[in-house]
């Protein structure tokens, strides 16, 4: 499954929203560096999901907010 997420960083709380089919809004509160912002919305979205991290993997967009992830 293929997915489009738009990050939100340095919120005050992490949560996911669905804004469309197919399409979520990820807030988490790291920041955007050293790849601790993609590790974050990556543990968010399994935690989401219920899936294991290692099934979750960004197919594009690793430096820009709005990625697609595939979940396996």
């Amino acid at each position: 499954m293929i997915i489009n997420v738009r990050v939100t960083t340095k919120a005050k709380f992490k949560r996911v929203e669905e804004t469309a089919p197919g399409c979520l809004k990820v807030y988490i509160s790291a920041a955007p560096e050293d790849n601790k912002a993609n590790k974050a919305v990556l543990k968010a979205l399994a935690e989401y999901y219920g899936v294991r991290e290692s099934r979750i993997s960004i197919i594009q967009g690793e430096r820009s907010r709005d990625k697609r992830i595939e979940i396996k």
